[in-house]
């Protein structure tokens, strides 16, 4: 289940707030009322957004705003409920056979899993079920490569954009050099535009790229496990082979703990697991 993850807004509001602080401190608050100039910021996102437009399709771009959101979220991809699980369905398969796992995915939320156990139950070979997987796998890859690389995309065009608006506020400024009147707003065009489209491509677009980026890792990492754990039940590997495997997923400090609960449930002792 997916959860609000607060350390991406939180994140974003840090890094305003430091700017902000270090402005008011250095001068007053006049100094960041200084820093607000509509055309400098027009400049920038509307070049972004016109970068966007030639470089994506209209169905890939509509999709942004939900893409945007899956980095305000976050979800458990620890592999140690797998395990656990996993070692249940080996018990039960070699037991009472493959087709009994049929009903136990009544209960099973994750869908690939879900397929892949579905898989083995159906009777597919092993390596038909782990190139299917891997397959699904891949896709996964490279949706969100498709969906991450509109904010990598935004975040190189920000800095090139606020380049612009600076050329364009020195253009104007040195054709007006004779009012001086007009200097101190063109300069400030100027100035602003590249501070403007750096600010957004190092606190707002690369970082959520970042953290898409991050999320796909661990989803990627943790349908490795579950891959292999449905090869481990379909060949009809015990228990404890499967929770060995699998536990080639976990850290140390989480296979030492595993080690630890064994011995204080009647196991055969601790022993360090060395990397």
């Amino acid at each position: 289940m997916k959860k609000y993850d607060i350390l991406t807004p939180l994140g974003l509001v840090v890094g305003c707030a430091i700017i902000i602080f270090g402005v008011i401190t250095s001068g007053g608050i006049e100094n960041f009322f200084s820093l607000l100039n509509i055309p400098s910021f027009f400049i920038v996102l509307g070049g972004v957004l016109a970068g966007l437009f030639v470089s994506f399709r209209i169905n890939e771009l509509k999709k942004v705003g939900t893409i945007a959101k899956q980095a305000f979220r976050t979800q458990n991809f620890e592999p140690e409920p797998y395990v656990d699980l996993f070692v249940t369905f080996a018990n039960k398969a070699r037991k009472e056979g493959l087709l009994s796992l049929e009903a136990e995915m009544e209960n099973v939320e994750d869908r690939f899993l879900k397929k892949g156990i579905l898989l083995a139950v159906d009777g597919v070979e092993t390596d038909t079920i782990e190139e299917i997987l891997n397959l699904e796998v891949d896709a996964l890859e490279e949706r969100h490569r498709k969906g991450r690389s509109i904010f990598e995309k935004a975040a190189e065009y920000a800095p090139a954009w606020g380049m612009i608006g600076t050329l364009i506020g020195l253009v104007l400024m040195l054709k007006n050099m004779d009012d001086p009147s007009l200097l101190g707003p063109n300069m400030a065009v100027a100035l602003l535009t590249t501070l403007y489209g750096s600010l957004l491509a190092n606190l707002v677009f690369q970082p959520l790229a970042a953290k898409l980026s991050l999320q796909t890792e661990q989803e990627i990492f943790l349908r490795q496990c579950v891959i292999e754990g449905v090869i481990g039940v379909q060949t009809g590997q015990n228990p404890g082979m499967v929770e060995e495997r699998l536990s080639s997923f976990l850290s140390t400090e989480e296979r030492l703990n595993r080690k630890k609960n064994k011995w204080e449930k009647g196991g055969q002792g601790v022993k360090e697991i060395e990397i």
